[in-house]
């Protein structure tokens, strides 16, 4: 599970349709998702949803994560690059890796880039629910592309979960 120093982790179970809505994915977003989702999001529930764009399982695995650089905590970037560190497991190794970046979806492409997972972020949009943020990324390795889904509190957490969530599903 995605932790950070500055911030608790959070479930996905907390993204459930609104009272009196249809049991649909979509009916939590008070905004349109991206086109390409639209129709599967309305006629699916949150569950299956889930299930299909935001997996919980594959080789790769992201802990710990947080800004090392002191003077300059994470939710304060700009131009200049930060120095990233995360725990992360790619099949049976589990190591903490550094990256710098001027955001935190380049350097965990750039973590993943080492260790020989290629994603290339190709669409990325971001929603506010009533309970968080969902981050709706399409991904490629170069040969396939995938829509994946992460969901949070924090929107910097949503957006990891959903660049892990396309690797791991690109790599399947």
């Amino acid at each position: 599970m995605l932790t950070k120093s500055t911030s608790k982790s959070t479930s996905t179970s907390k993204f459930t349709s609104r009272p009196g809505a249809a049991p649909c994915f979509a009916a939590q977003f008070q905004h349109p998702l991206p086109r390409a989702l639209r129709a599967e999001a309305a006629s699916m529930s949150t569950e299956a949803f889930l299930t299909r764009y935001a997996p919980s399982s594959g080789p790769l695995r992201l802990g710990a994560w947080q800004c090392t650089d002191a003077a300059r905590p994470a939710s304060s970037r700009g131009p200049q690059p930060c120095t990233y560190q995360a725990t992360l497991a790619v099949g049976d190794r589990i190591g903490t890796v550094t990256a710098a970046a001027s955001g935190p979806i380049g350097a965990l492409t750039a973590m993943l880039h080492d260790r020989g997972v290629a994603v290339e972020i190709a669409a990325f949009h971001q929603l506010p629910s009533d309970t968080g943020t969902a981050t709706f990324i399409r991904g490629t390795d170069g040969v396939r592309t995938q829509w994946a889904t992460g969901l949070a509190e924090d929107a910097d957490d949503s957006a990891l979960r959903a660049v892990i969530a396309c690797a791991n599903m690109l790599l399947a």
